[in-house]
């Protein structure tokens, strides 16, 4: 049985390490121009009975980004973030204080509930669109008497539900 030379085994070396070079630097593109690491952003459960928080697309500090919430799973609605919030800006996360959004949480039943709030990243002249979740899920209770609890309540739910 011949073996195979010397010379053609350094090439298909070389080509499968091309190769791999090229898929990646295509997945390393396809994931920043579909998800970018450029948005930031909260959300959480406020004592007005509402999810609200801020969004910032660092790429582009003065575009307002549109948010959209989903409760457990399911699309709830969607907003800009063009609230003020003067602590975002201070805090160094914008150029200016509008980039607040809320939510109201009104119809939901009771029971223990998932929030999600992600940005709105549009690409590729408006053809695609893809979503970033902005900070950790938010975690909270409706009880039988329709109030909203925080997630932290959720050891004490037996009385609520």
């Amino acid at each position: 049985m011949k073996t195979p030379s010397t010379r053609l085994v350094h090439l298909l070396i070389g080509k499968s390490i091309a190769e791999t070079i090229v898929v990646g630097a295509l997945a390393v593109f396809a994931f920043v121009s579909l998800a970018p690491p450029t948005f930031h952003g909260w959300g959480e459960l406020s004592e007005m009975r509402d999810i609200s928080g801020w969004a910032v697309n660092n790429a582009s500090p003065w575009e307002r980004v549109e948010v959209q919430l989903f409760v457990d799973g399911h699309f709830a609605g969607t907003a800009i973030a063009n609230q003020s919030r003067p602590d975002v800006s201070a805090a160094g996360w914008a150029k200016d204080p509008w980039h607040g959004y809320t939510f109201a949480v009104n119809t939901l039943p009771s029971g223990l509930h998932e929030a999600r709030v992600y940005a709105l990243h549009t690409s590729g002249r408006g053809l695609r669109k893809s979503l970033q979740l902005l900070g950790d899920p938010i975690h909270f209770v409706v009880g039988n008497d329709g109030k909203v609890y925080s997630g932290d309540s959720r050891s004490n739910v037996s009385g609520l539900v």
